[in-house]
């Protein structure tokens, strides 16, 4: 792994998608990443599924209209992500020229099986490159439901990075207390919230979670005008008349729940604030709810890591496991993991997974 970083800058890109276009909404990700790599960022965030789009309709398309729903659902099938494939190759690329760990949401296909469901996922790249992995979306929120589907524990981890122990959740994930604690049990230092959300008070929420875990937090959010979405997409009437259908409030906080930087309301730009990992480590003196401000005595959490692949084959009288992996293809399955922190079967879950560990193929 690259020499870690007491000091840098960070990147949360307030951008739009070029809507339900891949190959452009990639074009327009390694361009970002290429402007605030030019702006000394070594870790660059970018919001929820953004590529190729947030899935608004979702809040605006009632969910006995399956005709209008089937035709949106294939268009964003048709231009997800496929892990590992040539999206993935492009964004690697791209974060091995900026030399910076890039944190991008995705709406990411099941390629392990049917290749006809998606999920809201998190791709970690490392500056060298390297897939990290990957965190999929445990509970889509409400609508999200007509599009995604569940992930499970075994994308729940932490990366240790150059840019610190990184790690994160997706949206109202982040009112999950039990997956966030898994995390703060596993040692995350920076905390990634690429979200639709925005206003308050998620603002609240993100200022939150970075006192209680004494934790540098990066929430970012797609700032998308009415003009962004085109005109042949018949549920654009029911966006309204603002000329935002997202004003974005991206915000950087640093471990006293105090803002660096932002929120950035109204504007598709890169929000830019400084990380000292070092400002980690004193606030935990007071509060450490990972360490001695918890009560493993009193209170058990056990996180379930493993994997559910949709079915395993028996050979020679042994389960040898699913035909193709359901998270990315590596030495060992990561998962869910949080230091002291046990599965169901009562064994120690893994821990956070090292940028030099293993690496999806």
């Amino acid at each position: 792994m690259a020499e870690r970083l007491e000091r840098y800058t960070v990147a949360a890109v307030q951008a739009a998608p070029v809507f339900l276009d891949l190959e452009a909404t990639l074009d327009r990700c390694c361009a970002l990443i290429e402007e605030a790599a030019a702006h000394d960022a070594r870790l660059i965030v970018f919001p929820e599924a953004f590529v190729p789009a947030y899935p608004l309709w979702a809040w605006h398309v009632p969910a006995g209209q399956s005709r209008p729903l089937r035709e949106l659902y294939v268009e964003l099938l048709d231009n997800a992500v496929s892990v590992p494939g040539p999206a993935v190759a492009r964004l690697t690329a791209a974060a091995r020229a900026a030399q910076a760990t890039v944190v991008v949401g995705v709406n990411e296909r099941n390629a392990e099986a049917s290749g006809t469901t998606l999920y809201n996922s998190l791709l970690y790249f490392g500056p060298d490159g390297r897939l990290l992995g990957r965190h999929r979306k445990l509970v889509p929120t409400s609508g999200e439901r007509l599009v995604h589907a569940q992930g499970d524990g075994s994308t729940l981890e932490v990366f240790d990075t150059p840019a610190g122990r990184l790690s994160g959740l997706i949206c109202w994930e982040n009112y999950m207390p039990l997956a966030r604690y898994a995390l703060y049990a596993a040692g995350v230092e920076v905390w990634v919230a690429p979200t639709w959300d925005r206003g308050e008070p998620w603002l609240s929420t993100l200022r939150h979670i970075a006192k209680e875990g004494r934790v540098y937090v990066v929430g970012c959010c797609s700032a998308v005008r009415l003009d962004d979405i085109p005109d042949a997409y018949p549920f654009k009437s029911a966006l309204g008349g603002s000329p935002w259908v997202n004003p974005g409030d991206s915000a950087i906080v640093d471990p006293d729940g105090k803002l660096v930087a932002g929120p950035l309301h109204e504007s598709q730009q890169i929000l830019y604030g400084d990380v000292d990992l070092r400002q980690v480590r004193g606030p935990r003196w007071q509060l450490d709810v990972a360490g001695h401000y918890g009560r493993p005595d009193v209170f058990e959490l056990r996180v379930d890591g493993r994997s559910r692949p949709m079915a395993s084959v028996l050979r020679d009288g042994s389960d040898v496991g699913a035909t193709t992996s359901s998270a990315p293809d590596t030495a060992e399955s990561g998962g869910a993991a949080a230091a002291g922190a046990t599965g169901r079967d009562g064994a120690a879950a893994p821990g956070p997974r090292a940028q030099g560990d293993a690496a999806p193929r």
